[in-house]
């Protein structure tokens, strides 16, 4: 089966990193022990790990003429990520303000910026060179109207799309029937899942979403794994046990190892094997596109757990 091409469009952002024993809480100051400034993006972040995953990766979105650009786009470059759909405008590039304690955990604050001003017309052109081996990878830090024409136009194509719906807005509930497959982590489904209307246990819930939008739902449990259902199937995902450091970016290696997993034309429960893989080792370092791991270490880690059973 020839290898596809994973496309995403998303955001490019300029990191900046803020690291203390403890998160405030609100109205609290706390004295950090360290910071740094790298890039970053939940678009960026996932394009970079369907690279390092060994897949033909491409990138539309947008930056400033700033020097936060420069930094938004040096991982990628050096991932030989395709950055021909990537458009400079007036508008800054986009930031996310992030604030890890000591046990890993995180808050994030996000400014758009450029991500606000993707060329829809570059989008739309870039989907419409895909054919159906190849993936469209989405996410929310871009216009929800760029969205929603990028998922159609996909369809039309018969390009395999792939919605991570992070992070959750209003609009979640209307694109995401739109999409072949839902990537939401425990916060993200049940949000989803109260505006369908649906109750009960999750797996019952994920089926029945599954079911009323013909679709593949994957939840993100963190150290749980993750969990795939389909409209008559169900299946737990474990992850490797680690010691984290920082969850920083775990959410997009998942996403862009899943990608690039499809394009590689491994099934989903196999894809998601190897992402939960892939977003544990990057929990053990620090950085959102640091931390990504390359395919090599990702093979041993799998083959050491498998030497184990």
């Amino acid at each position: 089966m020839p290898q596809g091409v994973v496309a995403v469009i998303g955001s490019l952002n300029a990191d900046v990193i803020v690291s203390a024993k403890r998160l405030p809480q609100q109205g609290e100051t706390v004295v950090g022990h360290r910071y740094e400034i790298a890039p970053g993006g939940k678009g960026a972040n996932q394009a970079l790990a369907a690279a390092r995953a060994g897949v033909a990766t491409r990138i539309v979105g947008a930056v400033g003429r700033d020097e936060y650009a420069r930094v938004a786009l040096a991982n990628l470059e050096a991932a030989s990520v395709d950055l021909s759909g990537v458009q400079q405008t007036e508008d800054l590039t986009g930031i996310a303000q992030i604030s890890v304690d000591d046990a890993g955990e995180n808050t994030i604050v996000v400014v758009a910026g450029a991500n606000g001003c993707v060329n829809l017309e570059q989008a739309i052109s870039a989907v419409r060179e895909l054919g159906g081996a190849d993936i469209v990878l989405l996410q929310m830090e871009v216009p929800a109207g760029l969205n929603l024409s990028v998922l159609q136009t996909a369809r039309s194509v018969g390009a395999i799309s792939v919605f991570n719906t992070a992070p959750y807005t209003d609009n979640v509930p209307e694109l995401a029937p739109l999409a072949d497959i839902i990537i939401c982590n425990e916060k993200e489904f049940a949000l989803l899942s109260d505006a369908a209307m649906l109750s009960g246990k999750p797996e019952t819930r994920a089926r029945a979403l599954a079911c009323m939008n013909r679709q593949t739902v994957i939840v993100t449990l963190g150290r749980g794994g993750a969990f795939v259902a389909t409209a008559d199937s169900f299946a737990a995902v474990s992850s490797p046990a680690v010691e984290a450091i920082d969850t920083v970016g775990a959410g997009d290696t998942f996403c862009g190892y899943l990608a690039a997993g499809l394009a590689s034309g491994r099934s989903v429960g196999e894809s998601a094997r190897i992402a939960c893989a892939a977003a544990a080792v990057a929990c053990t370092r620090r950085g959102a596109q640091a931390g990504i791991p390359e395919m090599n270490v990702i093979a041993s880690t799998l083959k050491s757990l498998e030497a184990q059973r």
